[in-house]
């Protein structure tokens, strides 16, 4: 027990030890109820956030710090372990120890990584949920064509701001850049909008006569 607890509080793993008490003692506080966990399941990697912009995004942060906190402690600890077991010099033994921070900081972010992937799956982000308010409203052809590959138009959101989306028809209607187009479905996995042409019952103004 000795043993352990001097390679847990040498250097690099020190660094990782204290970190890895605040992970602990945070998801006891959890657990014990002392803690609210509904704010932090919030997911804060969506597109655009640094989080995202590391591979990680679609996972709440507090998930993903306990990961790379754990991870990180453990390849850190077992670097620790071998070193003390060759015995080197107080100067090769830092330089080494050294290698073995940015091994595991390395080890951390890529174990996190795999493993955010398929865990981002079991929670949805905030841009699924506001994708989903664009289904039911008229978006307008921006390309020269939509087909079942092919097409992007802008739609407008109920608080005025627009966006330029990838929109599919499932048919061969003909849609051409102006043209007004009903969005009716959402496709989570192609991360597109399926659309048909807006006639008059639903766009009169722009399918007024002249």
């Amino acid at each position: 027990m000795t043993g352990f607890l001097a390679t847990a509080l040498s250097f690099p793993t020190v660094l990782f030890s204290f970190l890895l008490v605040v992970v602990v003692g945070y998801w006891l506080l959890v657990l014990t109820g002392v803690l609210d966990l509904g704010d932090d399941l919030d997911v804060d990697g969506g597109p655009g956030t640094f989080l995202a912009g590391l591979g990680l995004g679609g996972v709440p942060s507090a998930i993903i710090f306990s990961l790379l906190v754990a991870v990180a402690w453990f390849v850190s600890l077992a670097g620790t372990a071998l070193l003390d077991g060759i015995g080197l010099g107080a100067g090769t033994r830092i330089a080494v120890s050294v290698g073995v921070l940015l091994a595991a900081a390395f080890c951390a972010y890529a174990v996190t990584r795999l493993i955010a992937v398929p865990l981002g799956r079991l929670f949805p982000t905030d841009s699924d949920a506001s994708r989903n308010t664009f289904v039911g409203r008229l978006c307008v052809v921006r390309t020269g064509t939509v087909t079942a590959d092919f097409g992007q138009a802008e739609v407008t959101a109920a608080d005025g701001s627009s966006a330029v989306v990838q929109v599919r028809q499932s048919g061969d209607e003909k849609m051409t850049a102006g043209s007004s187009a009903l969005i009716y479905d959402y496709d989570t996995e192609g991360e597109f909008f399926w659309v048909m042409p807006a006639g008059p019952t639903f766009d009169p103004l722009r399918h007024a006569p002249e």
